[in-house]
């Protein structure tokens, strides 16, 4: 797999879709191009706003932003906060609680913003993201059942891909 950029002197990662960077990248001028047209100029899809009062909308929305970051950062911080000699399966801090959490902060910040406005068409567009997400998230599983085997599966049957157990 060729590495690009930072990651491409790091011997400890297993790998990510090629398209990753490029597809998260497009998406995200797509959805913020849509969104932002939508909710702020044309109004064409955003007639939801007026059932929902903006004090549950702002609340909602900031909680999940908040919960977003959260997980993104924690996410981040664990795959290239330290710089191991070999790959190493992560499974501590929020990769304990789902498999994918970088990704589905990606995924929360984009439903934190369709909250704010309620745009239908970006909601769409946010569909889209949630499939491309989980694509690269399967295709990155095939990498890291690869590397890591019977570890990687007994990981898989412990933490869920993307919505946390209830313990």
């Amino acid at each position: 797999m060729e590495r690009r950029g930072k990651r491409a002197h790091r011997d400890d990662l297993v790998g990510e879709h090629p398209f990753g960077d490029n597809g998260q990248l497009i998406l995200l001028i797509v959805f913020l191009t849509v969104w932002t047209a939508d909710s702020f100029i044309f109004h064409f899809s955003t007639f939801a706003v007026g059932y929902v009062s903006p004090f549950i909308r702002i609340s909602l929305g900031v909680a999940i932003l908040l919960l977003s970051g959260y997980l993104a950062k924690g996410g981040m911080s664990a795959v290239f906060g330290e710089e191991r000699q070999d790959p190493v399966l992560i499974h501590k801090g929020v990769f304990n609680v789902v498999r994918h959490p970088v990704y589905l902060g990606c995924i929360l910040f984009y439903l934190g913003l369709l909250i704010f406005t309620l745009s239908a068409i970006a909601g769409f567009i946010w569909i889209t993201i949630i499939v491309f997400y989980h694509y690269i998230s399967k295709y990155e599983e095939r990498l890291l059942l690869t590397e890591f085997g019977k570890e990687y599966e007994e990981y898989m049957t412990r933490v869920p891909m993307w919505i946390p157990r209830l313990k």
